[in-house]
């Protein structure tokens, strides 16, 4: 059975760094597959809406990180920290806590910017996060990329850097690793 990956991308830019980054490690493996999870249509969260009906673009979202066996999150730094949108979409799946979707499933965070530092407020917040809620992040590993701009080409479309190949393709087959000989802790 062909195991699947969700991939998330923190900017709803079209054609985002973080976007074409993700992009490029559908290419990397063939053991398994990846499928976008999008969180560009979901509404501010609001637990009024709970209550009174979770809107469509909601379920599916979850639907969608359910049916995946680990999610690798690709986000950019807006003003050191983690994207409002980004945010909203780990509160949606935050809720309710007692079935929330992400719990205990295994994530991988990569973040990429122009900056010079990566993405690391970005990803240890998101890390603080994901902490609080139960879900387990690859630990001792940081995939943060700096001064991307210089390493896509021309068109943005795939990674003209070679060290940052390497570098995503290691992080993707130690997260495929930890997935596949890593138990799910209670």
């Amino acid at each position: 059975m062909t195991r699947t990956i969700g991939l998330i991308c923190g900017s709803l830019r079209e054609n985002s760094y973080n976007r074409i980054i993700a992009q490029s490690l559908t290419d990397m493996v063939d053991s398994y597959q990846f499928r976008w999870i999008e969180i560009n249509d979901l509404p501010l969260f609001n637990e009024d809406m709970e209550i009174s009906g979770v809107p469509e673009t909601v379920t599916s979202f979850k639907s969608a990180i359910q049916d995946v066996d680990g999610i690798i999150i690709v986000s950019p730094e807006y003003n050191s920290g983690i994207p409002g949108v980004l945010k909203n979409a780990l509160d949606w799946a935050s809720r309710p806590r007692e079935s929330a979707v992400l719990t205990k499933k295994p994530v991988g965070l990569i973040g990429a910017t122009p900056g010079g530092m990566g993405t690391a407020f970005a990803q240890m917040q998101i890390r603080q996060i994901l902490e609080a809620m139960q879900v387990h992040v690859l630990p001792f590993q940081k995939m943060l990329i700096s001064q991307v701009h210089k390493k896509i080409d021309s068109d943005r479309k795939v990674i003209t850097d070679e060290q940052t190949k390497r570098y995503l393709e290691r992080y993707l087959q130690q997260f495929i690793h930890w997935i596949d000989h890593t138990p799910v802790l209670d």
